[in-house]
C-alpha cells in the first residue's frame, strides 16, 4: 500500500514538473510580425493581413505555428499579444491612412470575448478604425451568438471557411464583413469542371451572407486566374505577394502590375 502510495506521488511531481517545463518553454518564445497584402481582383491592395512569427531561442530556425503557440499560452499572454500588434499597426497608420487599406488581425473567440473587458486594448480599437479581427476556425456556435452584439471590434471577418468548424452553421449564426475561403477547399474544388462550377455556386451564396468573399492560398497564375473570373471579392497567397517585414510596408504594391 505504502509503495503505491509512493508511486502516486513520484508521477504526480513527474506531471508537475513536466508541466512547468512546458510553461517555460512557451513563455520563452519570441514573435515577430510580418504581413501579407490582400488584393481585390481587379489588382488593386485592399488590405494586410498582420501575421505571427515564433520561435524559441534553443531552436531559433525553426518556426513554431502560431495556433499551436496560442493554444498553449495563457488568455494573460493572448490578451498581452493583440495589445502588442495593435501597437504596432498604429505605428503604421500613416499608411493605411494614406493608401485607404485595412489591417486584419487574427484572433480566436475566447480571447475577442475577454478584450471586451481590456480597456488599453478597446481604447486602440477606437482609434483605429481600419483595423478588422478576423475570427479563427475554433470559434463555436455559442460564442458567435454572444459575439454578434459586440460592435466594440467593428466589422468582423471569418477565417478560413472550410476547415474546423468555419462553415454555414458558423455564418448562420452572425453577419460577418468579409469571409476567406481556406486555400485546401479552394484546391478541392478546382480539380474537377463539376467543382469549379460548385467553387462558383458556392461564392455566390456565400456573398448573401457578407459584403464579400476572399480566397486565401493563391499560389499559381492559373488559380489568380480562377479567382478573378469568379464572385470573389478578393485573394491572398505566394503568387501575390510572400510575407512581408514590416519595414517594408511602405513599399507595398498598391496594385498589382
Amino acid at each position: 500500500m505504502k509503495f503505491k502510495q509512493i508511486t502516486h506521488r513520484l508521477n504526480t511531481l513527474e506531471a508537475s514538473v513536466e508541466s512547468l517545463q512546458e510553461r517555460r518553454f512557451w513563455l520563452q518564445c519570441q514573435r515577430k510580425y510580418t504581413f501579407q497584402p490582400i488584393y481585390k481582383i481587379d489588382g488593386h491592395l485592399m488590405a494586410i493581413e498582420l501575421l505571427t512569427v515564433v520561435t524559441h531561442p534553443e531552436e531559433p530556425e525553426i518556426r513554431i505555428p502560431p495556433d499551436r503557440y496560442f493554444s498553449s499560452v495563457s488568455s494573460r499572454t493572448r490578451l498581452m499579444v493583440i495589445e502588442e500588434q495593435l501597437i504596432l499597426l498604429k505605428d503604421w497608420e500613416s499608411i493605411f491612412l494614406g493608401y485607404g487599406i485595412l489591417a486584419s488581425v487574427n484572433v480566436d473567440g475566447p480571447t475577442l470575448m475577454a478584450m471586451k473587458q481590456h480597456q488599453p486594448i478597446l481604447a486602440l480599437i477606437n482609434q483605429m478604425p481600419w483595423v478588422r479581427f478576423e475570427l479563427v476556425e475554433n470559434i463555436t456556435q455559442p460564442q458567435a451568438v454572444t459575439l454578434a452584439g459586440m460592435h466594440e471590434f467593428g466589422p468582423l471577418w471569418l477565417d478560413d471557411f472550410g476547415t474546423g468548424v468555419a462553415n454555414f452553421s458558423a455564418l448562420s449564426e452572425m453577419h460577418y464583413d468579409y469571409i476567406k475561403v481556406a486555400r485546401d477547399l479552394f484546391i478541392m474544388l478546382r480539380t474537377t469542371d463539376e467543382g469549379r462550377n460548385l467553387f462558383t455556386m458556392l461564392l455566390q451564396l456565400m456573398n448573401r451572407y457578407c459584403k464579400g468573399v476572399i480566397v486565401e492560398g493563391v499560389e499559381t497564375e492559373d488559380e489568380w486566374r480562377d479567382v478573378q473570373n469568379s464572385p470573389a471579392f478578393a485573394a491572398q497567397g505566394y503568387f501575390l505577394s510572400r510575407p512581408i517585414p514590416f519595414e517594408q510596408l511602405e513599399n507595398v504594391l498598391t496594385r498589382l502590375t
